[in-house]
């Protein structure tokens, strides 16, 4: 299950906040993608990808915001989804980070990295 693997440390911002800001928070924390809140509401999530089309685009990270660049409505699921769902739905949708939820409220972001890591080692434990 996805509740066995999500960090709990994930970082949420304000899509007021800038580009620049938000990747210096990813960058000390070492995370492909943050969740964007607004008055507690999850409405978007700013990823590695969004930021790097920003920089493409040539946006001065200290001026752009991240309302600007966000996926909006961000495709969610709860942490009882079973990793092999949770790959096959990143890998269809080329989600490469995926919020989980539990009572409604965002308890952590999951990466592919982290799900397929995890069935590995499922199946080493199995099989050996």
């Amino acid at each position: 299950m996805l509740a066995d693997i999500v960090k709990p440390t994930f970082i949420e911002v304000a899509p007021e906040d800038t580009l620049g800001e938000v990747a210096e928070r990813m960058t000390a924390k070492n995370v492909g993608a943050v969740v964007v809140k607004d008055w507690g509401r999850l409405i978007g999530i700013l990823t590695e990808r969004d930021l790097l089309k920003a920089m493409a685009a040539r946006v001065h990270t200290s001026e752009a915001r991240v309302r600007e660049w966000m996926t909006e409505d961000p495709v969610t699921v709860d942490g009882d989804m079973a990793l092999e769902e949770a790959e096959r739905l990143m890998i269809v949708r080329g989600f490469r980070h995926l919020p989980v939820l539990a009572d409604g409220q965002v308890v952590g972001v999951v990466s592919l990295r982290r799900v397929v890591a995890a069935m590995q080692t499922a199946d080493n434990n199995a099989n050996g």
